[in-house]
């Protein structure tokens, strides 16, 4: 026999995977906010954080809690929304499970068991914020970042980052390939994976590292190419999107989903990370590059696409929205999967003609307060003539 506080937390389980996730308020012309987050802790299955046998659990205790839902890969499937979570535990240490929905903006549901990687990184502590690519030779490919201690140094808390690669067909079963090798960066993080051949390799977007926090000499988000994914090795490393003084990418930016294809380039949504006298500030921001040549940055707005808001700053790193999932289905819809503050994951939704609009259409930034001033004052005088002109 269940204990029945087993049925008072699966009927509050139930409840909440049952909620329906409307639009909220919020309006910018751009995309649409919802009501509630996508995931959270509370969605993970009982099975997976209590022992419910009475006979060894008693007191209904949570034996392997959960911490935090983030950084989720998305992908669709045969009109179903997936997304690949970074799940955390008490224990810190994150791993992946899948999640379902039907909608993409609610009733997602996670599989039975998480994600079970193949054992063949030893050395591997921790690994997270997989980035799916649905790639034109067939397979579905996720990259990660895998953590390792830095044992070069007494630091504790050193550590080095590589990028893990993952290959599948069904999201069930995992092919392990070789850790990334990149020839010229020591380190690196947020790396995504093109979905098509470019002059027939493989392409990677990387972020070059100094170390595992600092970016350092690493001016931006890069560009390399790569023979044999079953072996990648990088040797140069292009510069996209780039660090710039005073601007959202002052202290790093990442590439973030797997770039949407459209008629006018290849558009990219990111992260930017800034510094504050609270602490380092993480929000969303979109570029394109050229459709022939993916390392050619050809728009860049100016600022952020997406900054946290509301209850999405706060959490166990706040003031962040971080993305590295997003969907685009049959009818040119697209879905922005975006964690707040390290500690849930949210949707935001478009169509690929309003990106197009946003990336090519929106002012970039002049790169100095009084530029940009003029730039707005500008705005405003066409808009005052507009309104007489309409009166």
């Amino acid at each position: 026999m269940l204990h029945k506080r087993y049925y008072i937390e699966k009927e509050k389980q139930e409840k909440l995977l049952a909620r329906k996730n409307e639009k909220s308020d919020f309006y910018n012309g751009v995309f649409d906010r919802y009501e509630y987050p996508v995931l959270t802790r509370e969605h993970i299955p009982l099975t997976w954080r209590y022992d419910l046998n009475p006979d060894t659990n008693p007191h209904f205790m949570e034996r392997l809690g959960i911490n935090a839902v983030m950084n989720s890969g998305a992908i669709e499937l045969n009109g179903k929304y997936y997304l690949v979570a970074r799940i955390e535990g008490n224990d810190r240490k994150s791993f992946f499970g899948v999640a379902e929905s039907d909608n993409g903006i609610d009733g997602f549901r996670f599989w039975d068991y998480p994600i079970l990687l193949p054992d063949t990184c030893p050395e591997e502590t921790n690994v997270y914020d997989m980035r799916l690519t649905k790639h034109e030779d067939g397979y579905i490919y996720g990259v990660f970042c895998s953590e390792s201690k830095d044992t070069s140094v007494s630091d504790l808390s050193a550590a080095v980052a590589a990028a893990g690669i993952v290959r599948t067909k069904d999201l069930k079963n995992w092919e392990r390939l070789p850790n990334l090798v990149t020839l010229r960066s020591p380190q690196q993080r947020n790396v995504v994976l093109h979905p098509e051949f470019v002059d027939g390799k493989y392409a990677f977007y990387t972020r070059p590292m100094d170390d595992f926090i600092e970016t350092g000499s690493g001016g931006g988000i890069g560009f390399g190419l790569c023979e044999d994914i079953t072996h990648a090795v990088i040797d140069e490393e292009k510069m996209t999107s780039l660090r710039k003084y005073h601007t959202i990418t002052e202290a790093k930016n990442g590439a973030g989903a797997t770039p949407i294809r459209t008629e006018k380039g290849w558009i990219h949504i990111a992260h930017g990370v800034r510094n504050t006298a609270a602490g380092l500030r993480y929000v969303i921001y979109a570029f394109a590059t050229d459709l022939k040549d993916p390392s050619k940055v050809i728009a860049e707005p100016s600022g952020l696409l997406i900054g946290p808001r509301g209850e999405e700053r706060v959490g166990d790193v706040s003031n962040v929205v971080f993305t590295n999932g997003a969907v685009v289905n049959e009818k040119n819809e697209v879905f922005i999967y975006y964690a707040s503050s390290d500690t849930r994951m949210h949707v935001a939704t478009t169509t690929v003609e309003k990106l197009v609009d946003y990336v090519f259409h929106t002012p970039s930034d002049p790169g100095r307060s009084v530029e940009c001033v003029a730039q707005r004052c500008g705005l405003i005088e066409k808009n005052l003539a507009f309104l007489k002109a309409n009166e």
